[in-house]
């Protein structure tokens, strides 16, 4: 089997469908999945947008290997396995791994705040030693926002200068394009710098980084994907002041929220509202704002279909 190739592109952080009782809904996941692979984006599951920490080691397996079952790609996801535990770590990573997957996308241990580089480094070392898989390919996942916990740039060198084949990139959820540029700088040629939201692409692409992971790819992957494959032409200052404008609208809201409120509209399926505590619907008032909004701006999902048989 050939070694996977280190992506590029652009990924969606794919958003967890829920039962009404908060159990993981499979068939769901899959007709999404789908529809975001017919748009030509790749699939980061168990992120951020993911609720993935909201979700056990276990269900997290079994989504994966739902997944497969149905034909998803593996070489075309990229899932979260940074954990908290370093044991949940490595079940994940190696699980991901066995399942073929294009790489997984790291979080570092993010309880304990304060720790040092040295602490991080080897938290990241023990999951790729004990995994011990030439096809590992690890994104790094820097989200200090909500982490708490960062991947400074140093740490970044250190760890492509250990693991040069396996530490294949990183996703830089910090909102701050200095730290992105320095990503792109000094990790190296072969380094895939994503950026975490779509508001940066263009910037992202000029400076030689390698795409997006963004949580608006979940309903806007067509918009995104074409400014990264016309970024180098005179209509990109307009394709990302286009995805600007309704990234705005998104997170004016709370982001998972909208998101799945989005999705319910356009499937007319209320169900995909639902999010695991602590996170809360939206409410009808914010919903209809939103969809108005939506409405001005002339948004739609092209092609978007739900589950051809749904669960129940």
């Amino acid at each position: 089997m050939p070694l996977p190739e280190r992506v590029s592109g652009v990924l969606a952080p794919v958003v967890t469908p829920f039962h009404k009782d908060l159990s993981p809904d499979p068939e769901r996941l899959i007709a999404h999945c789908r529809w975001l692979l017919s748009q030509d984006v790749g699939l980061a599951v168990f992120g951020t947008n993911s609720e993935a920490n909201s979700l056990s080691v276990p269900e997290r397996m079994e989504l994966l290997e739902r997944l497969v079952e149905a034909g998803i790609d593996p070489s075309r996801m990229m899932p979260g396995t940074g954990c908290c535990s370093l044991s949940d770590s490595v079940t994940l990573t190696r699980h991901a791994v066995e399942a073929g997957c294009a790489g997984v996308l790291m979080l570092p241990p993010f309880y304990y705040k304060g720790v040092s580089d040295e602490g991080l480094f080897r938290s990241f070392a023990e999951v790729i030693e004990r995994v011990g898989s030439a096809d590992l390919r690890v994104y790094l996942y820097h989200i200090p926002p909500v982490s708490q916990v960062g991947i400074p740039v140093e740490l970044v060198e250190r760890l492509t200068r250990a693991y040069p084949e396996i530490v294949a990139g990183i996703k830089d959820s910090s909102g701050d394009w200095d730290n992105t540029r320095a990503l792109i700088e000094h990790g190296g040629a072969n380094f895939r710098v994503f950026s975490g939201s779509e508001s940066f692409l263009l910037r992202n692409l000029e400076a030689g980084g390698a795409g997006c992971i963004s949580a608006t790819a979940n309903v806007n992957p067509a918009a995104i994907r074409r400014l990264y494959e016309l970024w180098k032409t005179p209509a990109a200052g307009k394709l990302q002041e286009d995805l600007d404008e309704l990234r705005s609208c998104l997170q004016m809201p709370v982001m998972i929220p909208a998101l799945k409120a989005v999705l319910a509209s356009f499937l007319d399926d209320p169900e995909w509202e639902t999010v695991r505590p602590p996170l809360m619907p939206l409410g009808r008032q914010r919903v209809n704002e939103l969809r108005q909004r939506l409405a001005e701006l002339e948004f739609s999902m092209p092609g978007l279909a739900p589950p051809s048989s749904p669960s129940p």
